[in-house]
């Protein structure tokens, strides 16, 4: 169990600061171009904050675990992006991008994984 939930918080981690990355240093025609749509309707300090939190978020998937300091925080940043894969799909879903639904939704199933199991453990 403990290393398909380092699979998974792996996973997320290169996910999300791949995203991260991109919405802190892209132009936002630049991220739908590549595939980010749902950040087309969005502010670009909104877009820049979100960046920023998924890096953060990305860092705290993995750190708190490996390093055993504060380990909880490992579940609360996988909570919280399940909180936003909510909010992404329900954005997507009113883009009619059911692809990008079903994205959010196989990653809010994950982070849920890695939240429960890392609090079992905990």
């Amino acid at each position: 169990m403990n290393t398909t939930l380092w699979i998974c918080q792996t996973i997320l981690a290169v996910t999300f600061l791949y995203s991260g990355i991109m919405k802190s240093s892209q132009t936002k025609q630049k991220l739908v171009s590549i595939g980010q749509t749902g950040v087309a309707d969005i502010p670009l300090i909104l877009v820049r904050t979100i960046g920023a939190l998924e890096i953060l978020g990305a860092i705290g998937l993995i750190l708190p675990w490996l390093l055993n300091i504060a380990s909880i925080l490992t579940s609360i940043a996988a909570i919280c992006f399940a909180i936003i894969m909510i909010l992404a799909a329900k954005i997507h879903y009113k883009r009619h991008e059911p692809k990008c639904v079903m994205q959010n939704i196989i990653i809010l199933l994950v982070c849920i994984f890695v939240a429960y199991g890392r609090l079992m453990q905990f």
